[in-house]
């Protein structure tokens, strides 16, 4: 009983960040009409989108058939497993999704997944994103590195590979896009502040939004 509980307490983890943002997909959608690029409008986006969706689907459910199935298939199989690093990848996981609502809150009616060529978004260079340009691609990667580090199993380190792989990707494509919307502001934004992590301590000197 005692080893099934890191498993399944990240399992609710995965599933109320993924539930989260769903959701947010969601009131995007009855107010806009579109889902906040959750299936993205451009073609390499929804490419995309095929390979991420089930390395996504991997990484919620594994955790529950990591503590439910007695004897799982050899995909399943973690390669090791420590009762304390368990313990300590649930807390760094449940400390990034509390970041991440932070994020989220931060972002508000601005909040998209991926890219969207014909919308202009604001540029929000405050609270978490004065530190570092993607805190949530960054605290993302953070928590499938904990799930990774519970769950060393093949599936799981393919699902980790992919997940991280795509939003390395995905950020750098972003950060085009937004040079192309706001130029010289988010220019200076990317030379003053980090990608994934803070350059410095002190918070970035313009922070305010910059509308394109």
């Amino acid at each position: 009983m005692l080893r099934s509980l890191p498993p399944v307490l990240l399992g609710f983890v995965l599933a109320a960040y993924w539930g989260r943002v769903l959701r947010m997909a969601y009131k995007a959608r009855r107010r806009t009409g579109r889902a906040a690029n959750l299936v993205p409008g451009e073609r390499l986006g929804k490419i995309l989108r095929v390979v991420w969706a089930p390395a996504v689907m991997i990484w919620v459910v594994h955790p529950f058939l990591t503590a439910f199935l007695h004897r799982p298939p050899a995909l399943l199989r973690p390669i090791y497993w420590s009762l304390p690093a368990a313990w300590a990848a649930f807390t760094v996981a449940a400390a990034c999704l509390a970041l991440t609502v932070i994020c989220w809150k931060k972002m508000g009616r601005a909040w998209r997944m991926g890219i969207d060529p014909s919308e202009q978004t604001p540029l929000i260079a405050t609270g978490p994103f004065a530190y570092v340009r993607h805190p949530i691609y960054a605290l993302s990667q953070t928590m499938m590195l904990a799930s990774a580090v519970m769950i060393p199993s093949p599936l799981m380190l393919a699902a980790a590979a992919i997940h991280i792989a795509l939003l390395q990707w995905e950020s750098r494509r972003e950060e085009g896009h937004m040079l192309r919307v706001h130029g010289e502001p988010y220019a200076r934004y990317c030379a003053a502040v980090g990608r994934f992590v803070p350059r410095r301590l002190n918070p970035y000197c313009h922070s305010q939004r910059f509308a394109g």
